[in-house]
């Protein structure tokens, strides 16, 4: 029997790296970094540019994902630090997180090594674009709010927690598929794109696309497409992916990181009125039925019959609240009793808010409230699709 389920289309290791305050001011001192200096979106060729930008997120309090010119930085950059093995790519975590709950995904890889046949779901049927081990491990650095860094004239006190992906990736870069794939998919029903953003070859990434459109000529005619958006290390490539699957798909995901990007200003995430525009300029951006964008506060459909995906909503919270509670180690029961904690007041408010103001177009449901001290920052929007998916069946 087929999986209703079809994760694709990229995977990776991670190292995920345990904040340490005062190694990063040693790091300032040893490199003189200044505050003018800061910024997260210069060229990192040396562990040096890769502190900056470090620092620079913190002081935003913004999450990212950034390409370093070499894997040999991340590689030293991480024996400052200790650090956690496990698998990232939105794919491979979301199939990791809804097997929890006992769902089995059919998976497309790019990278195979011992780690991800250790890590990755035992039941879950997969192939690999890649005929040998690989390994280029994406570093993965999370900060928690309130977290200071005091040396020479910087002073930071982040003002949130997020997160922050450094890599190199050349499995990911190539993003070569596996036609096989499509024997995996033909009873799915709901079939998952991502990983496109790390690519670097416009040339390549045509190529891609139209292999990602014939191996989804195996999907049924009524199986759902969602597409999770990331950041594009070439922002240019988005718009050109968009301009070849968007007929293709029927929801398309994004956080409020990357909503912002799109539109090319800041939006207050409470305010309903200036979210309202925002959703109606992003879906001139991206003309598909459906929006679902996942804050930190909310998370929203936008687009006709809305409240179709309900349920899809509440699941996607509920997995990233437990995992932002519990990290990859959650139980059923952690995300059962997530999911029955009262709603944060101030998303509460919001969707009550927006609700009003746009009526049947748009289901907004809060994050449910939660107090950690030692909260998991890292593949929160994994966590997010690997709970709305099944949602969906």
């Amino acid at each position: 029997m087929k999986e209703k389920i079809a994760l694709g289309l990229g995977d990776n290791t991670d190292y995920e790296l345990v904040w340490n305050s005062g190694m990063y001011e040693s790091l300032i001192t040893r490199y003189g970094i200044h505050d003018s200096e800061l910024s997260s979106n210069i060229e990192i060729n040396s562990e040096r540019d890769l502190v900056v930008t470090i620092l620079s997120f913190l002081k935003s309090g913004n999450g990212g994902e950034r390409f370093v010119s070499s894997s040999d930085i991340l590689e030293k950059f991480s024996q400052n630090f200790d650090n956690k093995i496990t698998l990232g790519g939105t794919s491979i975590r979301s199939a990791i997180a809804m097997r929890k709950l006992g769902y089995t995904s059919a998976l497309h890889l790019v990278t195979i090594n011992d780690h991800v046949r250790r890590l990755m779901p035992q039941d879950s049927p997969y192939v690999c674009s890649n005929t040998e081990d690989s390994s280029y491990p994406h570093v993965i650095i999370q900060f928690r709010k309130d977290t200071r860094v005091k040396a020479g004239d910087i002073d930071i006190c982040a003002t949130r927690s997020n997160r922050i992906i450094y890599d190199n990736d050349v499995d990911n870069i190539l993003m070569n598929l596996n036609r096989d794939y499509s024997s995996l998919i033909t009873e799915a029903r709901v079939f998952l794109i991502s990983g496109f953003n790390a690519m670097q070859s416009e040339e390549l990434l045509f190529n891609r696309l139209e292999s990602t459109l014939e191996i989804m000529k195996s999907l049924p005619k009524d199986a759902l497409v969602y597409y999770e958006d990331a950041c594009f290390y070439n922002p240019d490539f988005s718009p050109l992916v968009h301009s070849r699957l968007l007929g293709r798909i029927d929801i398309f995901g994004l956080n409020e990181d990357e909503l912002q990007l799109y539109l090319g200003r800041e939006v207050d995430l409470l305010d309903a009125f200036q979210m309202k525009a925002a959703l109606e300029d992003i879906q001139k951006i991206i003309p598909v039925p459906l929006i679902v964008v996942h804050s930190m506060y909310w998370a929203l459909a936008y687009g006709e019959n809305a409240a179709r995906v309900s349920n899809a909503l509440h699941g996607g919270i509920t997995m990233a609240t437990t995992r932002f509670r519990f990290g990859d180690d959650f139980t059923v029961d952690n995300y059962q009793e997530t999911g029955s904690l009262a709603p944060n007041q101030a998303g509460a408010k919001f969707a009550g808010e927006i609700q009003k103001l746009v009526g049947d177009k748009i289901c907004c449901k809060p994050v449910v409230h939660v107090e950690e001290s030692n909260a998991t920052t890292i593949g929160l929007g994994d966590a997010f699709v690997g709970g709305f998916l099944p949602g969906l069946l």
